[in-house]
Parts: structure tokens; sequence; C-alpha cells
């Protein structure tokens, strides 16, 4: 069908150049030139006044003498035989690596070009003016390319008396718009429309103009914000019968209206990109009748439902990826033996590949990632297409067995087959892969040896990946000289050790490397850092590597991530690691100062993390030289003295983690200036002073607020209410005083459910225009029941404030048990007064309460045995008085819960509320005068009944002689 509606094209064009000579100057060569028409040339000098000539495009233009001929100007045509300008080229083009182009406007003064039927002005920068409406004037127009030419605003109806024209491309401008189709119709010629990115939201009735378009192949409408149309287009009456290429793709299409206009072109499509869009339900098997069609793109939709089992037989790319496809592969997907590109990523397919998929002789890329397909792979996988194919990616399903031989494979450059289930050893027929760019067989249960004879043979190979493969030994000689150079080597959590692996050492393009929790320990070769130069990723953390880090003189040009934590380095931090952009040295025996942060001329880094070293000394007061720095971790070391000033030039810091050193002074006021802090962490240093009111003014971006330990006073602010989006508050073990502030139930993200996280978007390093993105998730020990936990991937649920152990007094207001999201309230330890608010029920999130040794009084609310989640209770120390309420939930807690409170009774204190007696007895005496009173009747009963029978026998034997005398005769006989 291709075949066909090239010739079809190829007969137009020749049509055209047969019957119109002025097309090309080489035509008809032999004829005389005449020259270019003066008033044409003066039409192109007053364009070019209008034009800014930044690049010297239009150089060749001017009045002198040598350029009186502007038929000879760059970019300009005439024809042969009139002179007459025909075709006018300015599109802008690249040089060395720059692309030069127009800026300017258009003049009105083309008009007089009224033989001009080409116009090229692609590229062309028009500074966001409208298209001029003149344009429609040019009838003799047959080409028109104003791609990329930074119009605004809606295009010209005028356009539409072009009735000559076949090309029109106007893509690009994502500021112009159409409001409607309706000036389309008039342009009866065109075989070649492009209007991508043009904004056609309100162009409802666009199907049906472009039904009109009888002679259309070419129609290009991606990202145009397309609205689907309003009635489906059935009709195939004077719609194109030759359209043959067509992109709908980042638009707003639907299943329901957009398929049943598409099968009115089912003969003659060839290309059909449907991507991106907001297509639901099944995909159609109607794709079956599209005969001609070849490639087929429905990716990144909301397709649900199984997989067409029928589709052309001509097809030879079919792209389904990112919906929500389920059911397992059909079988009949093997029949498209034309196949060359299938993409299955991203679904919900199940079940195995099918055997058929041996046919497909001329598959290149095979993507079937991120399903859920299971089984094991034969020998003969993808056999037939063994010669031909070049990427194949399986990662991200639950394959098991052992991987392929892939013996064959002569094309094969990717080989992605990670996060599966695959066991057994890696093949030895890898060798055989001589194409092989990419390895990749991540996260599996490999075991066995890796062995130079697996890679000696792979020449091209930049991309090596046998990573979390625990049972995966590398065994590499120290001394072996691979043939390829590495660009990725990531052999995290193999067995890589004990030895640094010495092969390294020949890798001089290792752009990330990752070994880390690999096995090695001892210290590194002197030449590991040099090869560090173009490193952009280095991760050698969980090892035992010990020794020193030398004061390299190695220069990072691209700012890298290294983590090095988790082993025994010591030493000094040496000043070129400081280079870095991402750095984490945390969990190590590093000591000394950091003074050497003030001779990085400009720090880079964004993560710069320094926690559980043995560093000390006064922190540097140099951090505007660190601008972009967004986490500061320095904790668990022996810092001491203040915090210096210059700690408020971090402007981009969201992250402060100082804990656990020896830091004293009172908070510096430029820490305000670091309003985009979300987490400060003070614990345990030897801070004094008020708790400062600017915190809540300026610091409205936290999330965690921690002090504790240290030896602040004073009151609480009540400023710290502003802090709306704080879901951590810990003051506690200070000499904080006065009352709580009524004003807590203004922490509002306490009142609502939070994100799983607290994570932080960067870019390293933040002055570089092509800097890399980057995030972190943020950790925090918090205090929870009685022990210190570390959270990370659920910090952002945890709701908790902690006042805890210092001189508090008044009572508890009662505003704080608005705050229906707290999951942990500690107020223990204070000298708070008066009783626990009535509605302290209304806390159901509540899983930790710890009210113990104040000066509480009053009775425990009833609503407290409400809450079902409350694990932690404490109200041990006060003065609280009554019987504790009954419910399953306070009853359970062990008596310690409410020892010394000598007032409180009842379970689970052994001591019982007065009037338990009674209480206790009441029921148990009615139940026993019950039942004597039911064994009293019952012996009445019975002796009545004795009594009742007894004389009425005897009555009847006094009263009735014959009977009574008959009665003794057989009494007689019977002892007789």
């Amino acid at each position: 069908m291709v075949g066909r509606s090239f010739r079809l094209l190829l007969g137009f064009i020749v049509l055209l150049l047969c019957t119109k000579p002025d097309l090309g100057s080489s035509i008809r060569a032999g004829d005389a030139k005449i020259g270019c028409i003066e008033r044409e040339r003066e039409a192109l000098l007053k364009f070019k006044e209008d034009i800014s000539n930044d690049f010297g495009i239009l150089s060749s233009w001017g009045r002198e003498k040598s350029k009186k001929d502007c038929c000879k100007w760059k970019g300009v045509r005439c024809s042969n035989q009139t002179s007459h300008i025909t075709k006018l080229d300015l599109s802008s083009y690249k040089y060395k690596d720059k692309y030069r182009h127009l800026r300017g406007k258009i003049s009105p003064s083309l008009l007089e070009l009224q033989q001009l039927n080409h116009l090229d002005l692609s590229g062309s920068d028009f500074e966001g003016r409208s298209m001029p409406e003149f344009i429609g004037s040019l009838t003799k127009m047959r080409y028109l390319n104003l791609s990329s030419t930074n119009f605004s605003g809606p295009i010209p109806s005028q356009l539409g008396n072009l009735s000559n024209l076949n090309y029109l491309d106007l893509s690009g401008d994502s500021n112009m718009s159409s409001e409607n189709f309706d000036w389309l119709s008039g342009l009866s010629s065109l075989t070649y429309l492009s209007l991508n990115h043009v904004n056609l939201s309100k162009a409802i009735r666009w199907t049906e103009t472009i039904n009109k378009l009888s002679f259309l192949i070419d129609l290009n409408l991606k990202s145009c914000d397309l609205p689907s149309p309003i009635t489906p287009s059935l009709s195939i009456f004077n719609s194109s019968l030759s359209l043959t290429f067509l992109d709908l793709s980042f638009n707003h299409l639907r299943t329901t209206s957009i398929f049943p206009w598409l099968f009115n072109f089912n003969s003659s499509l060839v290309h059909l990109d449907l991507s991106h869009n907001l297509l639901r339900g099944s995909p159609s098997d109607a794709f079956e009748n599209m005969a001609s069609l070849e490639y087929l793109d429905l990716s990144w939709s909301q397709l649900e439902g199984e997989i067409p089992k029928s589709f052309s037989s001509s097809l030879f790319f079919l792209d389904l990826s990112y919906n929500q496809l389920q059911g397992s592969i059909p079988e009949t997907l093997g029949n498209l033996v034309s196949l060359r590109f299938l993409y299955l990523v991203k679904n919900q397919l199940e079940g195995e590949i099918p055997t058929s998929f041996n046919n497909l002789c001329n598959l290149r890329i095979l993507k079937l990632h991120r399903n859920n397909l299971t089984g094991s792979l034969a020998k003969n996988f993808l056999a037939c297409a063994n010669d031909r194919l070049e990427h194949l990616d399986l990662s991200f399903n639950k394959f098991v067995g052992s991987v392929p031989d892939f013996v064959g494979f002569l094309s094969l450059k990717r080989l992605f087959l990670g996060h599966n289930q695959f066991n057994g050893t890696l093949p030895g027929s890898i060798a055989q892969l001589a194409q092989l760019e990419f390895l990749k067989i991540p996260s599996n249960s490999l075991q066995g040896n890796v062995s130079e004879a697996h890679l000696s043979s792979l020449f091209k190979l930049q991309y090596l990946d046998l990573s979390s493969n625990p049972m995966l030994d590398v065994k590499l000689s120290p001394n072996w000289v691979p043939p390829f150079q590495l660009r990725h080597i990531f052999l995290a959590s193999c067995k890589l050790g004990p030895r640094f692996p010495g092969w390294l050492r020949t890798q001089k393009r290792v752009g990330w490397l990752d070994i880390s929790s690999s096995g090695i320990s001892g210290v590194t070769p002197e030449w590991f850092w040099n090869i560090m130069s173009k490193i952009n990723r280095l991760n050698i953390s969980n090892n035992q590597i010990t020794g020193v880090v030398p004061n390299s003189s190695v220069e990072f040009p691209r700012y890298p991530q290294i983590d090095m934590s988790s082993n025994y380095l010591e030493g000094s931090i040496p000043l070129f690691i400081l280079q870095a952009g991402w750095l984490d040295l945390s969990r190590n025996m590093f000591s000394g100062s950091i003074s050497s942060l003030c001779e990085v001329s400009r720090g880079a880094s964004a993560y710069l993390d320094l926690s559980n070293n043995l560093l000390s000394g006064e922190l540097p007061d140099c951090w505007g030289q660190w601008e972009g720095l967004v986490v500061l971790n320095l904790e668990t070391n022996n810092f001491s003295g203040e915090i210096p000033n210059s700690i408020g030039s971090l402007q981009a810091i969201e992250s402060l983690h100082l804990r656990n050193n020896k830091l004293t002074g009172e908070l510096p006021s430029s820490l305000k200036n670091c309003t985009k802090l979300r987490v400060v962490d003070l614990v345990r240093n030897e801070l004094f002073g008020n708790i400062p009111s600017w915190i809540g003014r300026s610091l409205s971006n936290l999330v965690v607020l921690n002090l504790r330990f240290n030896e602040f006073y004073g009151s609480i602010p009540e400023e710290l209410c502003q802090l709306k989006k704080l879901q951590i508050l810990d003051l506690s073990n200070n000499n904080i005083s006065g009352m709580i502030p009524r004003c807590f139930n203004n922490l509002t993200s306490m009142v609502e459910k939070g994100s799983l996280i607290i994570s932080y978007n960067y870019t390293i390093p933040c002055f570089m225009a092509f800097s890399r993105p980057s995030s972190y998730i943020d950790k925090q020990i918090v205090q929870w029941k009685g022990r210190e936990f570390e959270y990370e991937k659920t910090l952002g649920l945890l709701k908790s404030i902690d006042l805890s152990s210092n001189k508090l007094s008044g009572e508890i207001p009662q505003e704080v048990t608005d705050l229906l999201d707290l999951i942990s309230l500690n107020l223990s330890r204070n000298y708070l007064i008066r009783s626990i608010p009535p509605t302290i029920g209304r806390l159901t999130a509540i899983d930790v309460l710890d009210l113990s040794r104040n000066r509480l009084s009053g009775e425990i609310p009833p609503n407290l045995s409400q809450i079902q989640r409350l694990s932690v209770l404490d109200l041990s120390n006060n003065d609280l008085s009554g019987k504790i309420p009954h419910g399953t939930q306070l009853q359970s807690f062990n008596s310690s819960t409410y020892e010394g409170n000598p007032k409180l009774c009842g379970p689970p204190l052994l001591k019982k509320c007065p009037g338990d007696d009674k209480e206790e007895d009441s029921p148990n005496n009615e139940g026993q005068v019950q039942e004597e009173e039911n064994d009293l009747w019952f012996y009445i009963g019975v002796a009545l009944g004795f009594i009742v029978g007894f004389w009425g026998v005897c009555f009847t034997l006094l009263h009735n002689i014959s009977w009574r005398n008959a009665k003794f005769k057989s009494l007689r006989k019977k002892k007789i």
C-alpha cells in the first residue's frame, strides 16, 4: 500500500514539473536568462529592511551593481522563462552546532511576488507577532512552510484562499490557535498538512473539515489540545481515500468518538499515531481491517481489557505500552511476521510469552518490561530472530528458571533481564554476543561465578549491571585487562571482594560506578582515585574499606554524586572530594575539623552528609560559598562552639541536622533567612536562650522542629502556631516554662492526613544551566514509645508533639484535642494542673498518650476509652480521682499506667471503688434469694401434691364400701 501511495505522489509531482517549467531553475537550461524584475527586486529589499540580519543570511542581497540580479541572491529562485521570483527559501540552518535564522517581521512588499509558489521561512523568529493576513493573497502558492517561527494569535482565515496549495506547515508555535477549520475547506489541493503544537482546542468539528480534503495524504495534528469529535463522522462521502500518514498524538481524544472516524480510512492508512491521548476501554479489533497499516502507536493512554487478537498483517511497528491492558499476550501476535518493533511496556499482562513469537523472524526490538509475565524462557527463545534482534527488555516481571543461552544472537546490543526471579549461573554463551553494549541482569537470584570468559569477547560493552545478586561471585583477575571501556558499572550486592577489584584501573571512561555492599575490605589503591576524573556517580558504601583518602589532585568537572558511607575510612576529609555535587561520608571514622570547606571557592554540593564520624572543632563560618546546599547533616560528631551567622546564607537549604554535638549559644537570627527549611534537628546539644519567635514568622515551611535535650528556657512563643505545615514538634528535656499556647489548633497539618515521605528535589549543581536533577527522602530520629527510632519512608505520616520534661504549668488547652490526626502526645514531667480535657476522646488517631508526672486532677474522661488505636497510655503520678472508665481499651493497660494516683480506683487497679462491694453482692444475693424461693415453692408443691393425692385415695375408700372390700381382699391374696 505504501508503494501505491508513493507512486501516486510521485506521479503528481512529475506532472507538476512537466506542466510548470518555472518550478526549477535547471529546467530548459538552454533558455536565455533575462535577470530579475526590478519591482520584485525592490520588494525583496523592503522585506530585508524589516529583518535583523544577525547571521548574515541576507548579505548577498543589496543595491550594489554586483548584486543587481536578485535571482542570484541567497534563497531566491526565478523562472527561467519569465524571470519572476517563484521560490523564496530562507529557512534556518545549522552551522557549527548553532542555528542561524532570520528575526523581525514579514513585509507586505512580498505581495509584489505574484508568481511566488514556494515560501519557506521556517525557524525564523517573528517575535510573537500575528501571522500576516496578506499571505492569503499569494494565490499561486503551492508550498508554504512557516513552522517554528514564533508567531502568535489566530491563524488568519485568508489562508483558505490558497486553493493551489499542496503543502502547508504551520507547526511548532504553541501560541498560535484556530477556533475552527473552516478556512481549510478552501485548500482543496492540499496533500500535506502539519499544525503540530497549534492550539486547536476549540476546533470541535475538525473531522468534518478533514473529510473534505480529498487529496490529503499526510496529516500531522500532534499536541494540539485537540478535542474529541462531538459526534462520530461515519460517512466516507467526499472524504480522503488517500490519507496515508496520521499523527494525532498528545491530544485529548477518546476512544468512542475517534475510532469510528478513523475507520473511514481503512484502505489507505499506513501510519497511525494515537499515543498520549485519553483512549479508554478495550482496543478495537477493527484495526484488522486496516489492511495497509504498518505503524500503530496506542501507547500512554488508558486502554483496558485484553490485547486484540487481530491486527493488520502488514504491521512492522506496534506500541501498546503504558496502558492498563490485562490478560495474556495472544498467540496471534506471532502471526505478524513483518513485525520489527513490539512494545507492550507497563501494562498488567500475565502468563507466558507465546511460543508463536518464534515466528517473528524480523523482530528488532522487543520490550515487555514492567508487567506480570511469568514462566521460564525456552532454549529456542526468539531463535528465528537471533540474527536481527537488537534490543530485548524483559525486566520487572516474574520470569523464573535459567537465563537462556542466546546462542547466535549476533546483532543483540541491549539485554535487560533485571528484577525477575532468574536463577542458576550466567550462561557462558553471553561471550558470543559480540555486539552487546548493555548487559543488565540485576535483582535476580543468580549464583556461581562470573569470570573473564563471560566478558572477554564483549568489545563493545558499555553498561554492565549484575547488582543485587547476592550469591553471584564476580571472580575477575586483578591483572585482567578487559577488551571494553565501560561507562556504567553496577556490581553492588554481589560477591566482589575481599580484595579491591584491580581490573577497574583499566576503565578510563567510567561515569557511574556502584560497588556498594560487595564485601570489599582493605585500603583503596592509589590508582582508584585517578580514574575518577570522569565520574558522575560513585558508590562504595557499606563495605569494610579502611585507610586514609589521599589528597588527590583530581578535579571533577561534572560535580559527581559520591557515596562512601558506612566504611572505616579515617583521617581528615581531603579537599578534592569536597568538589562533589552530592557527598555522603557518614558512618566512617573521619576526624579533625572541616575548615577545608572554606577553601572551596564555590561549593557545588546540594547534599552534604558528614554525620556519625569523629569530626571536631567549630563549624566553619563560610556557608555563603555553598549557595546550592539543600541538605546539611553534621549530626553525631564532636563539633563545639556556636552555630555561625553565615548559616543564614544557605537560602536553598531545606534540611538541617546538627544533633548529638556540643554546640552552644543561642540560635543565630540569620537562620530566619533560610525560609525553605522543612526539617530542623538540633537534638542533644548545649544550646540555650529563648526559643526565637522568628521561627514561626519566617520558617513557614517547617515540617519537623526538634530541639530536644538542650537548655532552652522561657515560654513557648505563640508564633509557633503559624507553622501550619508542622508535623513533629519536640521541645522536650529543656527548661521551658509558662503555659502551653491555646493556638496549637492552628497547626493544621496535624489535623489533616499527610504524605508518606518528606522529600526534596534539587539540581546538581544549582549554578549550571545543564545541571542534573536529583532528589532526597529525609530521615528523622524520633522518640517513640520511650525509645528512639529512625523514620524515613513513613516519616510524613508521623504527627507528634513532645513537650515533656520541662517546667510547663497551667492546664492542658482543650484546643489540643482539635489535632485530629495527632499520633503521639507527650506532656509528661511538667507542672500541669486541673483536669484532662473532656474532649480528649476526639483524638481518635492517637497511638501514644503520656500525661504522667504532672499535677492533673479530676476524673479520667469516659470518652478516653473510645480511642481504639491507643497502644501506650501513661497517666501515672498525678492527682486523678474517681473510677477508671470501663472499657476494653483502658482495662487492658498495666496498672502502672495509673499508679501514683491515690484517689483512682477500679480495674486494672486492685483498689475497689466505694460501693463496689454492694454492687458485686447485689446481683448474687438477688439470685440466691430467687433460687431459695424457687426451691421453697418446689417443696411446697410436692407436699401439697402428696397430701391431695393421699386424701383423695382415702376419701374414695371411705365413701365406696364395695370397692374398699374388694381392695382389701386382693391385698390379702397377695400376702398369701
